[in-house]
């Protein structure tokens, strides 16, 4: 079965909501451990929705399997740059929706006119990396134990991708 990639939608929040918790409750690839409350994340989805921010879910059979959003910057000498977040579910990956997902999002914020797109991704996550190197991505830093989880480190690297539309 095929994911569709479309943009999120406001009747596609309760399914980004789980399939976010899901993917937050592996404690392994967000900075956070569990989605915030449904209202919460609504309040947090509908300016990007409203704004035509970058945001993309896959659906199989209607249901949110992953998303690809970059928030977008709106502070004055900022306002080039937009931050990636993103997760696929875990019977989801290796088919290749995670690189749509970022596709679709990444050519959303290049015809913004958006020129520095960032991510930070933990070290462990390398499937995560090598995609995201895949699209250009370059390394910037290192952040050493930036994460302690569990009584255990991960480093993390901070990314970006740089498009000068000069």
């Amino acid at each position: 079965m095929s994911a569709e990639i479309h943009r999120i939608t406001e009747a596609d929040i309760p399914g980004y909501h789980a399939c976010l918790d899901v993917v937050a409750r592996e404690r392994r690839y967000l900075a956070f451990l569990s989605a915030p409350p449904l209202e919460q994340t609504r309040t947090w989805v509908l300016p990007h929705i409203e704004k035509n921010h970058p945001f993309y879910v896959a659906a199989v059979e209607g249901h949110v399997v992953g998303w690809c959003d970059i928030s977008l910057q709106e502070r004055e000498g900022f306002t080039h740059r937009g931050a990636i977040g993103m997760g696929v579910l875990p019977d989801f990956r290796g088919r290749g929706i995670g690189h749509r997902l970022l596709r679709a999002s990444v050519d959303h914020a290049h015809q913004l006119g958006i020129e520095r797109i960032e991510l930070e991704v933990f070290v462990s996550n390398q499937p995560a990396i090598h995609l995201y190197e895949s699209f250009g991505f370059a390394v910037e830093g290192t952040l050493r134990h930036g994460r302690k989880l569990d009584g255990k480190y991960d480093d993390v690297l901070a990314m970006a991708l740089i498009t000068d539309f000069k």
